[in-house]
């Protein structure tokens, strides 16, 4: 590798692709996957709706701690989850977002009554119309949070950011 960026020998010599800014953690990577790293390739954009009282509060806590998590998820403050309209999530896949998380407060602890209870049944009924029209159903998930929940918030995130990473781009992303 110094030797490259010495100019001394032929970026392309050993695997036939050329270097680029490489360090030991890119060429680990290389070594455990192939050519080029999965990190590199494709970086899925996540949207995640987090309910006011408890969902993003957990976040806010996770932060406070600071706790990590994948940069690529981006929160939406949402009064309820039970507001989230599903043309919401609809438009955000046909604009080529690659996952959705909606996160809203315990069943039976929604500050509006039944509003997580609502988006709990429209993020089922969304779930089989992605798989009935080639998305797939994993890249949408709902989960409930209490306020108190920052360690299950980030571990949940996490989640989703695997199984849309496996997934790979959403079929309805335009390229270009």
């Amino acid at each position: 590798i110094h030797a490259v960026r010495a100019g001394l020998v032929d970026p392309t010599f050993a695997t036939g692709y050329p270097l680029v800014a490489w360090d030991s953690v890119h060429y680990l990577e290389i070594m455990r996957h192939g050519y080029p790293p999965r990190s590199i390739t494709h970086v899925p954009e996540i949207i995640a709706f987090f309910c006011n009282y408890c969902a993003y509060a957990a976040a806010d806590l996770a932060g406070s701690r600071r706790m990590q998590y994948p940069s690529n998820v981006r929160v939406m403050h949402v009064p309820c989850t039970g507001k989230i309209e599903m043309e919401h999530i609809l438009a955000a896949f046909e604009k080529g977002i690659d996952g959705v998380l909606i996160a809203g407060c315990l069943e039976g602890g929604c500050h509006f009554l039944e509003g997580n209870l609502r988006a709990k049944k429209r993020s089922e009924y969304l779930r089989e119309m992605l798989d009935q029209i080639g998305v797939g159903r994993d890249r949408l998930r709902m989960v409930n949070l209490s306020a108190a929940m920052a360690p299950t918030f980030v571990e949940r995130v996490k989640e989703i950011v695997e199984t849309v990473e496996s997934l790979g781009p959403n079929p309805l992303r335009k390229s270009g």
